[in-house]
């Protein structure tokens, strides 16, 4: 993850340089916040990865003379298709409208949002895709 660690922080340093000049040449609000926002979102994100990085010890990507078929091997879990993140969507879009219309949409909402993300969260406990 090094190489993403410095990918990012190169983005924030960008960032951070361009906000005062930005600043300076436009005295612009939105946008300088918008790019101190970026450069703390950047700074962030590389403190993680950092941290992450110095958590792995030795990853192929990472070592100069890594090869591919260093990464072979089961790499985790990957989901198939799933209906449930659609259904969630659509319930949160009742949610949403709900806070439009009225209250008693956005209560309806709530309750089938709880039972889609409860039913999101234990899919793999059940049925065909259980392990």
């Amino acid at each position: 993850m090094k190489a993403e660690t410095w990918t990012i922080v190169g983005v924030g340093i960008f960032f951070g340089l361009v906000s005062p000049i930005y600043w300076l040449l436009t005295n612009d609000w939105t946008g300088t916040t918008a790019l101190v926002m970026t450069f703390l979102l950047c700074a962030l994100l590389g403190f993680y990865l950092g941290v992450v990085a110095n958590q792995i010890p030795g990853r192929p990507e990472d070592r100069s003379d890594g090869e591919i078929a260093d990464g072979a091997g089961e790499l985790g879990f990957f989901p198939p298709y799933s209906w449930w993140p659609l259904f969630t969507a659509a319930a949160l879009a009742v949610v949403v409208l709900g806070v439009v219309f009225g209250w008693w949409l956005f209560i309806i909402g709530s309750g089938i949002l709880g039972v889609m993300v409860v039913g999101w969260v234990f899919e793999y406990y059940r049925g065909i895709h259980a392990h």
